[in-house]
């Protein structure tokens, strides 16, 4: 046989060898992740946007499940997002840390826009088109509203608008407004 060929072989059965033992390894020592973590991550809105002192949803929910972080920092959750974490968590509903926002959207005015590219690198979901000294847009559909785009836009640009409810989104007001005084 030639020496080329007892390489092939002898490369080849180490690949299926090193294969097969990393095939094991991964059943076998296969790491769970936190089912309650993967809840409240779930409920969490996914917005990414950091505006509870932590990275993105992911984080927050790891330090609301393993360090006891409080339940009521996620402001485009809001109540709805707080009141479920306490309902999953069997805590007290607390009111919340900052100021509940409705739903925006951010808009670039196209004519102010220099082309900076801040507001594409400050962008957690990547919902900002555009290159550098051109004119930019948002993705309307990625936009989480999160406003973390405004503060390094040195033209202020940017404004964030709220979203319209329509018949898609619309829902009934939550019956304890209309409680009479007794």
């Amino acid at each position: 046989m030639s020496s080329m060929l007892i390489a092939a072989l002898v490369i080849g059965g180490m690949a299926t060898l090193f294969g097969a033992l990393l095939g094991y390894a991964s059943v076998h020592y296969k790491v769970e992740g936190d089912p309650i973590t993967d809840k409240i991550d779930q409920i969490l809105p996914q917005t990414q946007c950091g505006q509870c002192g932590y990275p993105g949803c992911r984080p927050y929910a790891e330090a609301i499940s393993n360090e006891g972080a409080a339940i009521n920092l996620c402001p485009p959750g809001g109540e709805t997002v707080m009141v479920s974490l306490a309902d999953l968590l069997d805590r007290e509903p607390v009111a919340l840390e900052q100021e509940e926002r409705p739903p925006s959207l951010a808009l670039i005015d196209e004519k102010t826009c220099i082309g900076c590219t801040l507001c594409i690198q400050a962008c957690p979901v990547d919902a900002i088109l555009g290159a550098a000294k051109l004119m930019h847009t948002v993705i309307a559909t990625e936009c989480t509203g999160c406003e973390l785009c405004l503060a390094p836009c040195p033209v202020d640009c940017i404004t964030m608008e709220p979203i319209p409810t329509d018949i898609t989104d619309w829902s009934w007001p939550d019956p304890d407004m209309f409680k009479v005084a007794a």
